[in-house]
């Protein structure tokens, strides 16, 4: 077998380090190993990635509490140690990729790039990427994966790299609590929800979402997808949480993963690869520390400074932070203590050109829309009389029959956790306080969407930085477009601080690649999708701030799920024209934002 190790991103993602980092990784986790078992001490406490990459130079895995580190911001990310058999994909070497929005290629998870690479050695000429939980196809013949939903196609690569780690044997079992892997949280059997997670964006069978999330997707969701609204953080607090998403509750800044091994997932739920032989997910046998041994956790603590991170509750961070602080003590011989970034100050200045539409931090809005959250619940909600219908709720994932999950931490006194409403509209139903917990937990601007099929109650908006979004004309047609000019569109935003709508308040974002230049055709339907994209700018839908999918950087503004062309005369990265289905594609995505014709008309 070969070990590959992998690291979790905000979105859920297990994200494969490249295979000499993880040689590197396996190299000195055995040799430690070997050495507990011949003098009877622990595991090596933490791995430096620097040595392995320079450009990792920042990062440090902590073995006890399975966590990379990065020490010049404080991120930690979960890790863990994969098998897969010598001779699949990760045995040789292999690497499928898909191409992302600004041209560069991400690999995929290598779960799947086994998969695809089983496929391919069967002579399939395409193939479904359902069965993994992905609404995509993959043409072998044509290198492209398609979106089965809005059709957009990615560009596809095979890669050879270096081979993953041979490991002699499989490491040791978990001994204490369960394996938190998806593999082993899925089938084993041995957590409250075994087949799917709460509270985090999931595919529930036969859905169909996308993975490729950071910066510009194709995702026209279906009614099945769980859903947490305006890409904020996993819901915090509800009770029997699986452990999967414990580090989305992470009161820390979400910057910085490595740049290598980017993949693509949004949290998917995985099944039991048994086509593909995977021989095992779980890790090794871990120390008391990480099972929740009081006794250790006290003396880490004792031997580690207060940090300034807001704990809401005791979680596998404090071992973590505790651990880690521990590492730099003993290498610098001096005390850590961690702190925030300073505030810098944005420098943005806009220039006019044609046409331009600027964009604040608050979106104004006609009437007085009530943002109040036990008010906009009931807006849209009416409450259902008598017996609930025998399902669950795919919020919080209880029965509707039951109390909601939140019913812990989500305290209102007007609406009962038994309670449950129906949406007026699409009739779906759900436990009033869950939906009051996810309303409180975006943007809280008046709307709702509905976490089944989708439908938005209300006006949307996002989170989008401050800007400002020019258009201009000029008479050189696109190709595909040869009977009219194009439409021009110059997106400048600039650099700031995050406000608290977005993932890590009060901590800098920054904005690389500004101005962005997209293209339209000048005729009836791309002045209509430039009409619909002026709405979608004043309501904060074009960008966010997130992690770019090109260089892992966290805390930078990415496109949000609204496809542009930033290219003129070819499209040999998908980016530009001719297109023929871009027009229509790009309508689709709108309108799973909110924003159709009839927003025009008002």
């Amino acid at each position: 077998a070969v070990a590959v190790w992998e690291w979790q991103d905000e979105f859920g993602r297990w994200r494969p380090y490249r295979g000499n980092v993880c040689s590197y990784i396996e190299q000195v986790f055995q040799a430690s190993q070997q050495k507990g078992r011949r003098s009877g001490s622990g595991i090596v406490s933490s791995i430096p990635l620097g040595h392995a990459d320079p450009v990792l130079a920042p990062y440090v895995i902590d073995i006890p509490s399975l966590t990379q580190f990065r020490q010049d911001t404080g991120t930690m990310r979960a890790v863990r140690r994969h098998l897969f058999p010598g001779d699949s994909a990760a045995g040789q070497g292999i690497v499928w990729e898909w191409q992302n929005d600004e041209g560069g290629w991400s690999p995929y998870e290598m779960n799947v790039c086994v998969f695809l690479e089983q496929a391919r050695a069967m002579n399939h000429q395409r193939v479904d990427l359902g069965p993994l939980g992905y609404n995509y196809e993959v043409d072998f013949v044509a290198q492209v994966q398609t979106n089965k939903t809005t059709r957009f196609r990615r560009g596809v690569q095979r890669r050879l790299d270096a081979p993953y780690p041979v490991t002699a044997s499989p490491a040791l079992l978990h001994t204490g609590a369960a394996c938190s892997c998806q593999q082993c949280w899925l089938n084993g059997g041995t957590g409250p929800i075994t087949t799917r997670y709460r509270h985090s964006m999931i595919n529930f069978p036969n859905s169909s979402t996308t993975h490729q999330v950071s910066g510009r997707t194709a995702s026209v969701s279906s009614s099945s997808v769980g859903f947490v609204p305006y890409n904020k953080p996993t819901l915090s607090g509800a009770r029997l949480t699986p452990r999967l998403n414990a580090q989305s509750t992470w009161a820390l800044p979400q910057a910085g993963g490595p740049s290598t091994g980017l993949s693509a997932s949004n949290g998917v739920r995985l099944p039991h690869f048994c086509s593909i032989r995977i021989l095992c997910t779980c890790g090794f046998a871990l120390p008391p520390m990480h099972r929740g041994c009081k006794s250790t956790q006290a003396v880490l603590g004792q031997s580690a400074p207060n940090l300034p991170v807001k704990m809401p509750r005791p979680s596998k961070v404090n071992q973590a932070l505790a651990g880690m602080t521990a590492i730099l003590m003993s290498a610098a011989g001096l005390p850590v203590h961690l702190t925030s970034v300073p505030q810098a100050a944005s420098t943005h200045k806009g220039t006019k050109k044609h046409s331009s539409v600027k964009e604040g931090r608050k979106v104004s809005k006609k009437g007085t829309t009530p943002t109040e959250p036990e008010v906009v619940v009931k807006k849209y909600l009416e409450e259902v009389k008598g017996s609930p219908a025998d399902e669950d709720c795919i919020i919080c994932m209880e029965k509707l029959s039951s109390p909601s999950g939140y019913s812990d931490t989500c305290e209102c006194n007007t609406i009962k956790p038994e309670t449950v409403g129906r949406l007026k509209n699409c009739q779906h139903s759900f436990h009033m306080l869950c939906m009051l917990a996810m309303y409180s937990n975006g943007n809280k601007d008046g709307s709702l969407q509905c976490p089944s099929c989708k439908t938005i109650y209300g006006e949307k908006t996002g989170t989008q930085p401050k800007g400002k979004m020019e258009v201009s004309t000029f008479p050189q047609s696109l190709p595909g477009h040869k009977d009219c000019g194009t439409i021009q569109i110059v997106y400048h935003i600039s650099r700031g601080i995050q406000g608290p709508e977005h993932p890590n308040p009060g901590m800098p974002y920054t904005a690389r690649g500004f101005p962005r230049y997209c293209y339209l055709p000048d005729n009836e339907k791309g002045r209509k999708v430039l009409e619909l994209l002026r709405v979608a700018w004043k309501r904060r839908l074009i960008f966010t701030v997130g992690t770019s999918s090109t260089t892992g950087e966290s805390n930078t503004v990415v496109w949000n799920e609204i496809h542009h062309k930033t290219e003129m005369d070819t499209n040999l990265s998908g980016h530009g024209y001719p297109d023929p289905n871009y027009l229509d594609n790009v309508l689709a995505e709108l309108a799973a934002q909110g924003v159709t014709e009839d927003c025009l008309r008002q």
